[in-house]
């Protein structure tokens, strides 16, 4: 389960950050995770509640940004959804699509508590 160490690394950075700007506590985490980033929701939710016992974000709001994942064909230069990172394109049928929104793991805002 690797979601463990992802969400021990994310409370391991926004504690740093809030020691940086002398914060005391750590209120809410944002956290954008795309559909193909490779974390499995359920796994990474759970793994957060635990890696905050004891931290500074142990009271913090966590909110999870699912992320739909966008490729564009190259070719027609449509965006469409997509399920998997090799996709045909479903206006053109071209094989020449890229990846361009969906594998994002990224804290995105963190809110702090100073005196």
């Amino acid at each position: 389960m690797h979601e463990l160490s992802i969400a021990m690394q994310i409370i391991e950075i926004v504690e740093e950050e809030a020691k940086n700007h002398a914060a005391v506590g750590i209120s809410a985490i944002k956290l954008d995770i795309g559909k193909l980033s490779g974390i499995e929701p359920d796994a990474l939710e759970f793994a957060m509640e635990e890696a905050v016992r004891g931290s500074m974000a142990e009271k913090a709001e966590v909110q999870y940004n699912y992320i739909q994942a966008v490729s564009v064909c190259e070719d027609c230069c449509h965006e469409f959804e997509s399920q998997d990172y090799f996709k045909t394109c479903p206006f053109c049928n071209s094989l020449n699509t890229s990846l361009i929104r969906g594998k994002e793991l990224k804290i995105a805002a963190i809110d702090l508590i100073t005196n």
